[in-house]
């Protein structure tokens, strides 16, 4: 069984998309209705931008999901999916991918997503920590008995989490972890704490363009970030999306299931190659198509 799987914010780089554009019409095509849709030139900072460009979550956003759903179209009859699943971004990627949503709705929800977010970091600051060979249920335990809000946000593949909430309330989990035999646990430059409870205002404005946006029968399983677990029913795979904002990525999880389902290839569509690299720690024997 296949499974597809897209990438979330970190995985762009400048140029992104242009060999795309270049070498296809229905490629040219998609780039310019992005472009209309969300009011600017978006393909001229992706091919033409810098990394600052890049980084800001309002452009990084809809360029990962721009460059994922294009490239999943780009394959035409070659792209036969028995399961998707996409890490935190790359989940609407992968809805999109599925049927669940048209392209111009998943980039308008992508885009509210973005803003959301942005206006969320602007308002509660915080930030994200990278924690590297420390036990998942350590890592869990630390947070929970350290003074503020900080939880478990992104478990990545085995000994490596990342950890997410109030600027030093993540300093002071990061010290506890590395005098608990944590190989690291650095600060990662993230513009706020994402999948964590800071980001409820953004769960709160995101919840109600997803409300208000028609969701269409996916063609096959979605393994979302909030159960890591199939799904194809259309009000569970709503209330995930919504949920996933303050909840944490289950990718170590998801990649397990998806194994135990059946899938016997992993093929990452969208820009770089983050998850093969995940995928192949999580599952040694994982063929990468």
């Amino acid at each position: 069984m296949k499974a597809y799987i897209f990438p979330g914010q970190g995985s762009q780089f400048v140029g992104m998309g242009k060999e795309l554009y270049e070498s296809s019409d229905l490629a040219r095509a998609m780039f310019e209705q992005a472009n209309d849709t969300m009011g600017f030139r978006i393909s001229d900072l992706m091919f033409q931008g810098t990394e600052d460009d890049l980084r800001k979550t309002n452009v990084t956003q809809p360029a990962i999901f721009i460059h994922s759903v294009v490239q999943a179209r780009v394959m035409g009859d070659a792209f036969q999916p028995d399961m998707v699943a996409g890490h935190s971004l790359g989940e609407f990627s992968a809805l999109v991918a599925n049927g669940t949503l048209s392209f111009e709705d998943g980039l308008k929800l992508v885009m509210e997503r973005a803003n959301a977010m942005q206006a969320a970091c602007e308002a509660i600051p915080g930030t994200m920590a990278a924690v590297l060979a420390l036990d998942d249920a350590k890592v869990e335990e630390i947070c929970a008995a350290t003074d503020g809000i900080v939880v478990a946000a992104n478990y990545n593949c085995p000994g490596q989490l990342v950890i997410s909430g109030e600027v030093e309330a993540v300093k002071a989990a990061c010290e506890k972890m590395t005098a608990a035999g944590a190989r690291r646990a650095m600060l990662l430059n993230v513009g706020g704490a994402f999948h964590s409870p800071l980001m409820e205002p953004a769960r709160a404005r995101l919840a109600a363009a997803i409300e208000a946006t028609r969701f269409h029968t996916p063609s096959c399983p979605i393994y979302q970030n909030v159960t890591a677990s199939p799904h194809r029913d259309i009000a569970e795979i709503r209330n995930n999306l919504i949920a996933q904002l303050t909840a944490p990525v289950r990718w170590t999880q998801s990649v397990e299931h998806m194994v135990e389902d059946g899938a016997s290839s992993f093929t990452e569509v969208g820009p770089g190659k983050v998850l093969q690299g995940l995928v192949k720690k999580i599952h040694k024997e994982a063929v990468i198509a």
